[in-house]
């Protein structure tokens, strides 16, 4: 850290703060601490209490009596976040506050609008918003609508307007959750900057990569209650899994991969599969009781191949045998059929009905099952079945009715994973299946895919987290420009390792 924290009073500092809901105590006790020019990373599984913290510190929710909140060591009443915005306290949540259809310069004097003879004086905001946008690298003007810019660049208007207020305390709630790897980078850089100018940042991710890089210390919530906070040296990966969840990295994997071990029979076989386009000939076999891995590279064809075999993309040429019989799948239909089940990638965008409850979206898939004469539902079997599952998967809610948009991405994914799971499944296909969820919630869903494959169902699993494929695969293929470019593990020979597997994406192998 650029200078000693404890040799200072502290920029922004949370004392006692407890926070109590109907029936929940979502905070206990925490305590928070943060300097100007250092990255503060605040970490702990969804659910651990960092939102209502924040929400505290940003004045939408009120604490418990007897916690207290100092800004430059000084007593600060936040009662509102117009309170907050005046003690310096800026925060950018991953669903961006922005006015779409208003400028940047407008957005960014959102409530607070110069007047020149009771009228808007936007000449006076462009020149006052142009040197913030300027010192930030903003590759646009103050006049530009905000609705026309990329996820990255109104996320750069965010950062603008804390500045433009003289916010000397700022929250970044998951900043890279929306952004390419190119854009990630140009935050960091924005991040440092930031540091360097001197501002607290408490930076919010679960994303471990983000933290050994930008952090200066950690601070980590479990179960609403503060565990404790490691400085920058002290960072590892064992350790804050450790801190977060309360046990070590090392159970989250199963870490034997025993290539003598017998295998149920093929429940699939596919033969020089191919979409004519992204996809070139591939062939594979897939055991009842086996989770296979499909690794490579970003655009390397694993999800093409995945959305082939379901019948999510057309096919060209090639054939699919499921238990040795070819099949025909030209659409998801025939594939859930077959007893064929696939986790998308997207789980928002292409898996979940978010405005629909978690029982409701559990069910969608065997609604037929409900049906009585005259078309009624039998509401009653369907809640039955939406519990076990809730129960079954830990799904963490407090029961199915709720609305799934609400749930944190961990528990979305199970109850995706659920809908599946009900048609019976004979072959499920897992597309990135912890992404965005944090390492409770992963150890959760590897704990599910090894029960899955104990009870004879074959298992895909597509990751582009090697740590993930190497510990939970019992065989890896590697595609690399569409093909199936090597296969490591099993009776190959290759270990899986992330040697092995880099050497086949990047095409090191002859």
């Amino acid at each position: 850290m650029p200078v000693a924290a404890n040799a200072r009073v502290p920029t922004l500092e949370m004392r006692n703060v407890s926070k109590t809901f109907p029936g929940v105590k979502a905070l206990n006790g925490v305590r928070l601490q943060a300097w100007g020019g250092e990255v503060l990373a605040l970490m702990g599984e969804n659910g651990a209490g960092k939102s209502t913290l924040m929400k505290i510190l940003s004045g939408a929710y009120q604490p418990d009596p007897g916690a207290e909140i100092l800004i430059d060591g000084e007593p600060a009443a936040i009662t509102d976040p117009i309170a907050a915005k005046h003690h310096g306290i800026a925060i950018i949540y991953q669903e961006l506050a922005l006015a779409p259809n208003l400028s940047v310069a407008e957005n960014m004097y959102l409530g607070d609008e110069i007047h020149n003879r009771g009228l808007i004086d936007r000449r006076t905001m462009y020149e006052k918003c142009r040197p913030v946008l300027q010192r930030l690298g903003a590759p646009f003007d103050p006049e530009t609508i905000v609705g026309t810019l990329s996820i990255a660049e109104q996320q750069l208007v965010e950062i603008a307007r804390a500045l433009h207020a003289k916010s000397k305390i700022l929250v970044l709630d998951e900043p890279t959750t929306a952004l390419s790897s190119r854009e990630t980078e140009r935050l960091f850089t924005l991040v440092r900057q930031l540091r360097a100018d001197g501002i607290a940042l408490v930076y919010i991710s679960h994303r471990m990569a983000e933290v050994y890089e930008l952090a200066d210390r950690v601070s980590v919530l479990r179960d609403g209650t503060y565990v404790g906070t490691l400085e920058h040296d002290e960072i590892s990966a064992d350790a804050l899994v450790k801190m977060m969840v309360g046990r070590d990295l090392s159970t989250f994997y199963k870490k034997e991969h025993d290539p003598h071990a017998s295998r149920g029979p093929v429940i699939l076989e596919v033969r020089n599969l191919t979409d004519g386009r992204r996809v070139k000939p591939c062939s594979f076999q897939l055991h009842r009781d086996e989770v296979l891995g499909i690794a490579g590279l970003v655009g390397s064809g694993r999800t093409e191949l995945a959305r082939l075999i379901f019948g999510a993309n057309s096919k060209a040429g090639g054939e699919i045998l499921l238990e040795g019989r070819p099949v025909e799948i030209n659409e998801p239909e025939d594939a859930l059929n077959l007893g064929i089940a696939y986790l998308t990638e997207d789980r928002k965008a292409l898996g979940l009905f978010l405005d629909m409850s978690c029982g409701d979206n559990i069910n969608v898939g065997v609604m037929q099952r409900d049906a009585r004469p005259g078309g009624i539902l039998d509401r009653a079997a369907a809640w039955r079945r939406a519990e076990a599952a809730f129960k079954a998967l830990k799904v963490r809610a407090a029961s199915p009715i709720v609305q799934v948009g609400s749930l944190s991405g961990g528990n979305q994914q199970k109850v995706l994973l659920a809908r599946w799971l009900e048609i019976g499944p004979k072959l499920l296909i897992l597309d990135e299946p912890t992404r965005g969820v944090d390492i409770g919630a992963k150890s959760e869903i590897y704990r599910i895919i090894d029960e899955l494959a104990a009870k004879g169902i074959g298992i895909i699993v597509i990751s582009s987290e090697l740590p993930e494929i190497i510990g939970i695969c019992d065989r890896v293929l590697v595609m690399r420009e569409g093909q199936i470019q090597g296969e490591v593990g099993g009776t190959t020979g290759y270990a899986i390792s992330q040697e092995n597997i880099m050497t086949y994406a990047a095409g090191a192998a002859a």
